[in-house]
């Protein structure tokens, strides 16, 4: 009983913890409708587009670094928090298509289509969340119970989805590319820790 409510109590501070994000841009969008440009600098809707693809990546690398740190701690509870970091990750990506949508091509799909084909960025962002879009679909229990051993073969598009999104990332970096090396480096390590131990 008291294991369960552990798993609860952390699942209910994960949650909060990954709405953090949104949370904090709602409040810098309000700031910025109040007084523009003094929260989200002369170009609000390229920082939102920004921001959420960025909080993507990084929640899809925290999913994706779960397992490891199951294993690492041996606390087993820690992974059934993520699908949650998962499904969160696929929310922010969902969000920044929708932002780039809204603020770049005003919903205009023709155009969008023409991006995907001419605009290699916008190409391998796509094909990322395309990757994801699968995974979100089926990460309930209930999928996992229908596709038995193909749900795992399923879920290693994790692996393509990731390497898009930093392809994706480090196309788009004009300066600064720490934290595109860093994510890399991460993902790197990520996958070797699941080499070795296969």
């Amino acid at each position: 009983m008291q294991t369960q409510l552990t798993v609860v109590l952390s699942k209910t501070v994960f949650f909060v913890a990954l709405s953090m994000p949104l949370t904090w841009l709602a409040w810098q969008i309000s700031i910025e409708i109040a007084a523009p440009t003094t929260a989200l600098g002369a170009d609000p809707g390229e920082a939102i587009v920004h921001f959420l693809g960025l909080w993507a990546i990084r929640l899809l690398l925290l999913a994706f670094a779960i397992s490891p740190l199951q294993k690492i701690f041996r606390q087993p509870n820690i992974g059934k928090l993520r699908r949650m970091a998962g499904v969160y990750a696929f929310v922010y990506a969902l969000l920044h298509l929708t932002a780039y949508l809204f603020f770049y091509l005003e919903f205009a799909w023709d155009a969008l289509l023409e991006d995907f084909v001419e605009r290699t960025f916008i190409t391998v962002g796509m094909l990322a969340l395309l990757c994801l879009t699968p995974l979100a679909v089926t990460s309930t229990a209930g999928w996992q119970r229908r596709l038995r051993r193909n749900w795992k073969r399923l879920h290693r598009l994790v692996y393509p989805a990731i390497a898009f999104a930093l392809i994706h990332l480090y196309w788009l970096t004009r300066d600064g590319f720490a934290e595109v090396f860093l994510y890399s480096v991460l993902f790197i390590v990520l996958v070797g820790f699941r080499w070795v131990r296969r």
